[in-house]
């Protein structure tokens, strides 16, 4: 078959289960299309074919011996910031060029416990830290839609891989809106879950407090069921909360369109620097869901101009201190022929890292030092928790908060936005994660060059089932999320 690749999930499983290809098949395809098209997007740092087509033939036999699970035998991607046993895991940076994971994230675990196939690791913003995987050391990753656009970051290769048909569905992070700008920006659905919901257990460290996984795919149902995967209490992470998880699949039809209410915050719609046609296609997508019987109702966010800066505080000294084990001594990239102990340090983090991790690294460092970690540190925490009631008392009145995802649909590769500018563009996503609530991306049109514009759903704490149903029921009421780029309508 040549089209397994326009198969949904769903139908994937259903395949499997029902013999008519093989997980061999499936994944030799994939194979197929990694290397006929992959020289143009550049998604992957690592791909794992061996391993894939040997987890295949596990998975197959699984299958017959009526073991399965729903997703037995399907390929997956992984962004190469989970650790993986045995394979190469850089957090896209020169400074683990050369790491090989001793064990598995439990994310990675998880699906291969639940018989997914590994197809590799996908390029990201070094570190995390970016929003257009133009990555300094592994090259820039294209978006499918335009192959001289980014794809947006810092998950940019998770979104680009399921963008092109190179992956069914892929595992992403978001820190500050790295599931769901990406998603946006190349016409996916991502789910950026509630902070705890997903283990951080072999998820390399960008801001701890504010990281957490997600799945990326092309409709709500797809990330669902990664979602029934990915989802859990892990004893092994101490920020992973012990509640009960959901069956996503189950409840994609739970939560009743009828009568939803919807918080349209003033704020978010009147920022400067909002492009027209994403203002426009968000604006249509929410009187869809009017006409669908939702009740839009305007609310006050007043901490909206406190996001960017609070973040920008918070995140990079969260960095500085993570980032602090990279020094040449113990793992990484190591300088060569070091005149002493100090120039070890210097040279090895200096030429490991890139120039935006050892921005936010200065930042952070400042804001955590004697005589400033009062004057900043400390008071972008307490701005934070304002942030976090200001959603809270809009929850009261409202089940989901509605945003775009982005204010502009992808940049041009090249584009060499400032680090202000680059920074601005997060205004919609990064308090959901200094908040910790959870939050989905869908895809809802295209603006006047033909590039993806998404709408960004909001929901309180542990609502992960709900936003899916409601993008879930969006989708079936719409068909943006089945549209594909050229690219992705190519045969291996």
């Amino acid at each position: 078959m040549t089209d397994l690749h326009r198969l949904s999930i769903r139908e994937l499983s259903d395949g499997l289960a029902g013999a008519k290809f093989s997980s061999r098949e499936l994944t030799e395809h994939y194979l197929k299309r990694i290397a006929k098209l992959d020289t143009q997007v550049k998604s992957y740092v690592t791909v794992t074919a061996e391993q894939a087509l040997a987890q295949a033939d596990a998975a197959d036999a699984a299958i017959k011996a009526g073991t399965a699970t729903a997703l037995t035998g399907v390929p997956i991607a992984h962004k190469d910031i989970f650790c993986t046993q045995g394979i190469k895991t850089t957090a896209g940076s020169k400074m683990l060029d050369n790491f090989i994971s001793p064990y598995d994230a439990t994310v990675v675990a998880k699906g291969k416990a639940a018989g997914l196939i590994t197809l590799g690791k996908v390029n990201m913003d070094e570190f995390a830290m970016g929003s257009t995987s133009e990555n300094p050391f592994y090259g820039a990753t294209k978006n499918p839609w335009n192959l001289e656009h980014v794809p947006g970051g810092s998950s940019g290769g998770s979104a680009a891989v399921v963008a092109a048909d190179l992956a069914p569905f892929s595992t992403g992070t978001d820190t500050g809106g790295s599931i769901r700008q990406p998603a946006s920006f190349c016409g996916l659905t991502g789910l950026k879950p509630t902070y705890g919901r997903v283990s951080r257990f072999g998820m390399i460290a960008y801001a701890s407090s504010m990281d957490q996984g997600g799945p990326m795919a092309r409709s709500a149902e797809d990330c669902a069921y990664l979602m029934n995967v990915m989802a859990g209490h892990d004893a092994k992470d101490s920020t992973s909360i012990e509640k009960d998880v959901d069956d996503y699949v189950a409840n994609l039809n739970g939560t009743a369109i009828q009568g939803l209410r919807i918080g349209i915050p003033k704020q978010y719609f009147n920022v400067a620097g909002l492009d027209a046609d994403v203002k426009a296609r968000v604006e249509e997508s929410l009187k869809k869901l009017e006409e669908m019987g939702a009740t839009l109702v305007e609310i006050d966010l007043n901490m909206t101009e406190a996001y960017v800066p609070t973040y920008y505080l918070i995140a990079p000294a969260e960095a500085s201190s993570n980032l602090s084990r990279y020094d040449g001594v113990r793992y990484g990239y190591r300088a060569e022929n070091p005149v002493d102990l100090m120039d070890l340090y210097k040279r090895s983090r200096s030429e490991g890292f890139g120039a935006e991790v050892q921005r936010r690294i200065l930042i952070g460092t400042y804001a955590l030092s004697a005589g400033y970690y009062d004057a900043y540190y400390v008071k972008a925490q307490k701005v934070r928790r304002l942030i976090q009631q200001d959603f809270l008392k809009a929850f009261e009145s409202v089940d989901v908060i509605t945003a775009p995802a982005a204010p502009t649909t992808a940049y041009k590769i090249g584009a060499n936005l400032s680090p202000v500018e680059m920074y601005l563009g997060d205004i919609y996503t990064i308090a959901v994660n200094l908040a910790g609530l959870p939050a989905i991306n869908a895809p809802v049109g295209f603006d006047k060059d033909n590039l993806p514009v998404g709408l960004q759903l909001i929901g309180n704490y542990w609502s992960e089932s709900q936003l899916l149903s409601v993008v879930h029921q969006y989708q079936q009421a719409t068909d943006w999320h089945t549209k594909r780029a050229a690219i992705a309508e190519e045969n291996a």
